[in-house]
């Protein structure tokens, strides 16, 4: 059994996924702590690829991350496919937060060395998300009709998902 959260930045990835595997008690991958090495630097794509095909085949995980290139590695094996499709306002909002927040310091879903920073390039491509990669993230998800797709587009959402989530172990 696996549950694979993803959607843009700043829609709360790494929270959801370590609420679940709090509520189910399953080990929680935030990918962005294995893929960044120290001083923002990137983990080669061959070198990724293996560590991916490797996790996923273990009995239970939770992986949040988004990661496009390698994102079928992760749908071909999940059970459960979340997409946290939110409002750009919401998921801006909630990276300035974080930003703020976190200020010279690794988040806990992030590998130590590699402190919260905010760039215009990043904010854009977060205000675009649901204009330029939502609609081949989608187009993904229908390649894979016999996963349990979830789409929450709400924290709200996500509240009334993780209150009945304990039903996902059977």
């Amino acid at each position: 059994m696996s549950q694979d959260p993803f959607g843009s930045g700043g829609a709360g990835k790494s929270t959801l996924a370590r609420q679940l595997g709090e509520i189910l008690d399953w080990p929680v991958y935030h990918l962005d702590t294995y893929f960044w090495k120290p001083g923002w630097v990137p983990t080669p794509n061959e070198e990724w690829d293996v560590f991916l095909e490797e996790l996923v085949q273990e009995e239970k995980w939770i992986m949040d991350g988004n990661y496009g290139r390698t994102l079928d590695i992760r749908l071909k094996q999940a059970n459960v496919i979340i997409l946290l499709d939110f409002s750009k306002w919401i998921t801006v909002y909630q990276v300035l937060k974080r930003r703020v927040m976190y200020q010279g310091k690794s988040r806990p879903d992030m590998n130590e060395g590699c402190p919260e920073r905010l760039d215009l390039d990043f904010v854009k491509w977060v205000w675009s998300f649901r204009k330029t990669k939502l609609p081949g993230i989608m187009e993904k998800i229908q390649l894979y009709k016999d996963k349990n797709v979830i789409i929450l587009k709400s924290p709200k959402e996500v509240r009334r998902f993780l209150a009945h989530a304990g039903e996902l172990k059977r």
